[in-house]
């Protein structure tokens, strides 16, 4: 019991267990960790479809030719909304400092994953079988994106000049 103008205490832990440390401030901790030297991916290298695997591999292959590490990762975002937005949220946290995101049709990926992350965001236009005009769907799809949400844009399947671009903004 408190009285007026006295914080709640937390109850004593029971015999023998103990005591839970108060957890320091999130900036705090954000700031802890960018200062550990750990052998994190600098690139993430997203796609909306495993079929899209072969033309994103172009950039996976380039970035390890040039000794950048990334990490590749299929997700939707269409069917899986909730998957994308906490890895956008979340990539800086884990040391990544920029997004590649390959998507075809519709291209909704790049512009979802920019929505979430202040990180640079280049977005790969996919062809498919069902692709209109060659691609020309998923071009303007991540190349108009509204005001305030900034994805950079590659040619049709062209993966390697993303990670050529990658490179350039983690020499800046």
């Amino acid at each position: 019991m408190t009285t007026e103008g006295e914080p709640e205490l937390m109850p004593a832990p029971p015999e023998g267990e103990p005591a839970l440390a108060a957890a320091p401030p999130v900036a705090e901790t954000a700031a802890e960790l960018e200062q550990i030297d750990v052998d994190a991916p600098q690139v993430a290298i997203l796609m909306g479809s495993k079929s899209d695997l072969p033309a994103m591999e172009k950039a996976e292959q380039e970035l390890s030719d040039r000794g950048i590490s990334s990490e590749t990762r299929v997700m939707s975002a269409h069917r899986e909304p909730d998957v994308v937005s906490d890895y956008a949220r979340n990539a800086k946290l884990r040391g990544i400092k920029v997004i590649i995101a390959g998507a075809g049709l519709s291209a909704a990926l790049p512009g979802v994953v920019a929505a979430h992350t202040e990180l640079p965001v280049i977005g790969v236009p996919l062809t498919s079988r069902t692709s209109v005009a060659g691609g020309l769907d998923a071009l303007l799809s991540i190349s108009q994106m509204p005001p305030g949400v900034p994805v950079a844009c590659v040619g049709v399947d062209n993966a390697r000049n993303a990670a050529v671009l990658a490179a350039r903004i983690l020499s800046i």
